[in-house]
């Protein structure tokens, strides 16, 4: 008789529980800009983030990504309680655990595409100047640029170079990626291919995105939204 096969539960990413964020704090000019925030998400995941200008969504993204303490409340990246740590433990996790894409894609112009992949990785000991290069070469195959991994980073047209910004997040296959507009300076053909190789990742590779985004009509594909209002969540 086969042995049924048992479905592995999907463990988290993501834990907020009460963060709140102010800023000043202690000064007469003492602003609160998250409000009680709690948020939870699970391995492959794809949540989208949208809002308001000035409702907190760019507060919220540097505080999940450790660029940020929170003033109070619990922050957990896969299982791992950050309020105690110090700058340089946080520094190692996020190294480690969260990836990070921006609306620019903030390459070094003069490298090349294979160059720019490597960077996270020239930090991590565990890898050596072949295993680097291997796995560079990998993920821009995986992103549809091994025909431009030699090529200037300057050379690339805006949607390849948002590609290379992909790959480079993976470097170190983080648990979290967090991707503030990565489609915002792109037109709307790019748009669309970076935001479908996002999806790919999430599913083919498991990994979690935080999607921060105004464009509604790519938000409306993600299968969770989370409202930012004045420092607070709404969830559908």
């Amino acid at each position: 008789m086969e042995q049924s096969m048992i479905k592995k539960p999907p463990t988290s990413v993501l834990e907020l529980k009460g963060i709140r964020k102010s800023f000043n704090t202690g000064k007469s000019n003492e602003t609160e800009i998250l409000h009680g925030i709690d948020l939870s998400l699970m391995e492959g995941e794809f949540c989208a983030v949208v809002g308001p200008s000035g409702s907190g969504k760019s507060t919220l993204l540097n505080t999940v990504g450790l660029l940020d303490r929170p003033s109070s409340g619990s922050l957990k990246i896969c299982g791992q309680e950050t309020s105690l740590l110090t700058d340089q433990m946080l520094t190692g996790l996020r190294g480690r655990k969260i990836g990070f894409v921006f609306q620019y894609h903030y390459l070094l112009s003069a490298f090349t595409a294979i160059e720019n992949v490597m960077i996270p990785m020239f930090a991590d000991a565990v890898f050596t100047n072949d295993a680097m290069r291997e796995r560079a070469a990998f993920l821009l195959e995986s992103v549809g640029l091994t025909p431009w991994m030699n090529a200037p980073a300057a050379h690339l047209s805006g949607g390849q170079q948002q590609r290379v910004a992909v790959a480079r997040a993976l470097a170190m296959n983080p648990a979290l990626i967090l991707a503030d507009e990565p489609t915002g300076n792109l037109d709307t053909k790019s748009a669309d291919g970076v935001f479908e190789l996002l999806q790919n990742v999430c599913a083919q590779q498991g990994t979690t995105f935080l999607f921060v985004t105004h464009n509604l009509l790519l938000s409306s594909r993600c299968k969770r939204i989370i409202e930012v209002i004045d420092g607070q969540l709404t969830q559908n």
